[in-house]
């Protein structure tokens, strides 16, 4: 049985160019767009049009410029934000308008001063203005995370009725739990006339670093797509990272759910993404972080560098890392050193490398890696014999 596709709704050049610092001009937003595409996500948030004449551009020359994802344009629940998206989106071939209000509590009464019937009438008339310019409109509801399930859910009946083809269901705060999210969405697929007929998203934040977990979970209550960032950059501790939606779900094909991304171009769209926005990528982070495939602890080693299944879940190459990384550190062992000068063209008897590896142990102690060209100079400077 083939796997359903979930569909990868990239908004790194919107929610995640919004992070200070990291500023992207038309030309820089041109270019990872066209990584975007080629790394195969499904919809590409271009920007927030009505938000400045440059945003404006970038979004007009992305809908232009791509020819087979969707191009998306944010707007707020506000007559102008629509009309000025839904000029910045001509040139595209498939445009989308992402249009909504603020549901919870919180925000009706805190941000938007209203009540609830009055942020009802305003997400109706949004999604209807938007719906006479493009065929797809996708409604956000904004910190559905922290929204009462029964409003949500009229809500969303009445966006479907006025014209939407996607429902966004974000958890604007990163508030919720896995368990939290996932219900919330199983709870609007049973409650919600005319559901199946739209496609349900996630947009999950990452203030408790739950953003992939609940993403995961909306998928595997019923969402069909989700909304992410490369990196998994975003405003304050960022939003879901695309490559780790997209490597857990490729890694447990049980579930047959995937995703049209290219994961061999992950590493590559990383660094093109880091480098424009000067944002460097944790070493530990997942997937594209430079320690994700990299061992140092001489059991990590000695099992990996025996099978690589032992320690390593994803074979670096399926995401564009050429090879595992075995780094000598003072926690590594005779094994590792060993493979280490054997790539290097040095190869010990158990003598040769005993003595190798207590002079190796001796420099680990004083730095903290050990290096190629370390190695030779211990080789050549001791003395050392080779085997052969």
């Amino acid at each position: 049985m083939a796997a359903e596709k979930i569909r990868i709704f990239d908004t790194t050049l919107r929610d995640g160019e919004q992070v200070p610092g990291c500023k992207l001009n038309r030309d820089e937003k041109l270019i990872i767009a066209e990584q975007l595409e080629q790394l195969g996500v499904d919809v590409i948030e271009a920007g927030f049009p009505v938000s400045s004449p440059g945003d404006f551009e970038a979004v007009q020359a992305i809908a232009a410029q791509t020819r087979e994802a969707t191009v998306c344009g944010l707007s707020r629940a506000v007559e102008n934000d629509i009309r000025v998206a839904a000029e910045a989106l001509k040139p595209a071939r498939y445009p989308r308008i992402h249009t909504g209000i603020g549901t919870s509590e919180s925000h009706i009464l805190h941000k938007l001063c209203s009540t609830q019937d009055k942020v009802l009438e305003r997400a109706i008339a949004a999604v209807k203005l938007a719906k006479s310019f493009v065929e797809d409109v996708e409604f956000y509801a904004e910190d559905a995370g922290r929204t009462e399930n029964a409003y949500l859910a009229r809500v969303c009946e009445a966006a479907i009725k006025a014209g939407a083809t996607v429902l966004n269901i974000p958890d604007t705060t990163g508030y919720c739990l896995p368990d939290e999210y996932g219900a919330k969405i199983k709870y609007l697929r049973e409650n919600v006339r005319g559901i199946e007929n739209v496609c349900l998203s996630t947009h999950c934040h990452n203030d408790l670093g739950l953003a992939t977990a609940n993403s995961i979970s909306g998928v595997l209550n019923g969402a069909r797509q989700i909304e992410c960032t490369i990196n998994g950059v975003g405003e304050r501790a960022g939003n879901t990272a695309l490559e780790e939606v997209v490597m857990i779900l490729r890694q447990h094909p049980y579930l047959q759910l995937d995703t049209n991304v290219i994961s061999q171009r992950l590493a590559d769209t990383s660094a093109l993404v880091s480098t424009m926005m000067g944002m460097l990528v944790q070493p530990n982070k997942a997937i594209v972080g430079s320690n994700a495939f990299s061992h140092s602890s001489g059991i990590h080693q000695d099992g990996v560098i025996k099978n690589r299944e032992t320690y390593e879940i994803i074979d670096p190459r399926t995401v564009g890392v050429a090879d595992s990384s075995i780094v000598l550190t003072a926690r590594s062992g005779r094994a590792a050193l060993a493979y280490r000068l054997q790539k290097l063209g040095y190869e010990f008897d158990r003598p040769a490398l005993n003595k190798a590896y207590a002079l190796f142990m001796q420099l680990a102690d004083r730095q903290k890696e050990v290096v190629d060209s370390d190695l030779h100079s211990l080789v050549e400077q001791e003395n050392l014999v080779t085997a052969n």
